[in-house]
């Protein structure tokens, strides 16, 4: 493996963290400033792929997967707690809530809502 050196200034403060760190962690400075930049990259480009991803998802082929799913409850053990449920409800779309809910969608702004 190829290495270069480069003079990095690193603030007071931090490079002792970093000596304690290292000494805990029976590596080098050196050793451990250069695992610190790999996770950093690794970090950075697991965000770019994601979102990339991301931009090539299909919400609304998503919710109708979601939509196939029955009305059958959780099987006994399957069951969320309470509080994750609630934490889970949040990230649903409040017009779908409404439409699972029985409830009317909601009608863009500016136009009439019908009752049928």
């Amino acid at each position: 493996m190829a290495q270069s050196n480069y003079p990095l200034r690193l603030q007071k403060s931090l490079l002792e963290e970093a000596r304690k760190l290292a000494a805990q962690d029976g590596t080098s400075v050196n050793q451990f400033i250069n695992t610190a930049v790999a996770e950093k990259i690794a970090a950075l480009r697991t965000l770019d792929w994601l979102r990339a991803r991301a931009a090539r998802g299909d919400v609304a082929k998503a919710l109708a997967i979601l939509d196939r799913l029955g009305s059958e409850p959780p099987r006994e053990g399957d069951e969320l707690a309470d509080s994750v449920a609630e934490e889970a409800a949040r990230y649903v779309p409040a017009a779908r809530r409404r439409r699972r809910a029985g409830g009317a969608k909601r009608t863009p702004r500016g136009q009439a809502k019908t009752r049928r």
